[in-house]
């Protein structure tokens, strides 16, 4: 693609780079009320059976993805055109997804940024090892990185980590404004929680929050997960990295049913979303559907996004994701190291 057809793609979804007052206090009604009455009703039907629980904690944890959607496109400064309606409103639905406002939108402007950028990883994305780094690194670094992308620590443990801990303590070097908003955000639901236990009992609020926590927090990592590591996923050095190819190449189209579509906030168009990250959630789909170019993107599916949990190493030389086994049998660590198994 061509500098002047860059420029052209650009010029073409900035049109949907708007956000509709409407649509978002809508896409606010339609996700937030049905996740407190669902919360309530997981609360009712534990009187019934159990069993009747575990469907409402899994639709409820769906409106978590969607809320946090909300919040997604809040850091983007998306959902509304106010900024302070951006940040207000951010905040809010940080405290429902658990999520720090500030930190996040630093460390996830980052990700945008330099999003298949070998020479730049490391803020806002999924760790990953080029071939040649995993094969020079030694057992201690290669130990953690095995561990960190072993599907049971990665989608089980990860959002324990990332709920506990990742998004309640600030990073180094925050400004005031950054850790005051994290810890806003971690007091407010300490005290929502304190509020629930008293009101409901602990093993009752365990029964219902820790599943929607687990659940929504393993399909936001797996979405976020898959819709960067694909075949033929963009990943280029400093010096030929490019902004458009990055987004286009370098983010996948998860072609999902309509009704998880809906739950996920559109995000399966995530080609769009780094092409222009202004094109709030609810225009996303149209963006892709009246803009041709980016109808060509790479297209995956349920099916085929599970083959997204072999690829662990990438191989710049074929520019193409490889497995630990394929690693093992095709390429060689230091002499006097060897592969954990």
């Amino acid at each position: 693609m061509s500098k002047q057809q860059q420029a052209e793609l650009r010029k073409s979804v900035a049109p949907f780079a708007n956000s509709d007052m409407k649509q978002s206090i809508w896409q606010l009604v339609n996700s937030l009320v049905p996740f407190f009455l669902l919360w309530f009703l997981a609360y009712q039907s534990l009187a019934v059976s159990y069993w009747l629980t575990i469907p409402i904690l899994i639709l409820a944890a769906g409106f978590v993805v969607r809320t946090f959607i909300i919040f997604h496109d809040c850091t983007h400064g998306s959902f509304f055109k106010n900024t302070k309606a951006n940040r207000v409103v951010g905040t809010l639905t940080g405290i429902i997804t658990h999520f720090a406002f500030d930190k996040w939108k630093r460390s996830h402007s980052i990700h945008h940024a330099t999003s298949g950028n070998l020479d730049k990883r490391g803020t806002g994305d999924v760790w990953i090892m080029t071939v040649e780094e995993y094969a020079n690194a030694d057992k201690w670094e290669r130990f953690k990185y095995r561990l960190y992308r072993n599907p049971i620590v990665m989608f089980g443990l990860g959002p324990i980590l990332l709920f506990g801990w990742d998004n309640r303590v600030n990073r180094k070097g925050a400004r005031s404004k950054e850790r005051w908003n994290t810890h806003l955000i971690t007091a407010s639901i300490a005290v929502i929680y304190a509020l629930l236990i008293w009101a409901i009992g602990l093993q009752a609020f365990l029964i219902i929050q820790l599943p929607i926590l687990m659940i929504s927090g393993s399909l936001g990592i797996w979405l976020f997960y898959v819709q960067h590591q694909f075949e033929d996923s963009y990943f280029e050095n400093e010096e030929d990295w490019d902004f458009v190819k990055a987004a286009v190449d370098g983010s996948s189209y998860y072609q999902l049913p309509k009704v998880v579509q809906w739950l996920t906030g559109n995000i399966g168009y995530h080609h769009v979303h780094h092409l222009s990250p202004k094109v709030p959630n609810y225009h996303l789909e149209k963006t892709h559907e009246q803009t041709k170019p980016l109808q060509k993107v790479t297209t995956i599916t349920l099916r085929s996004s599970l083959k997204a949990v072999q690829f662990r190493l990438y191989d710049e030389t074929s520019k193409t994701f490889v497995s630990f086994r394929e690693f093992k049998k095709n390429y060689k660590v230091k002499p006097t190291q060897k592969v954990p198994a």
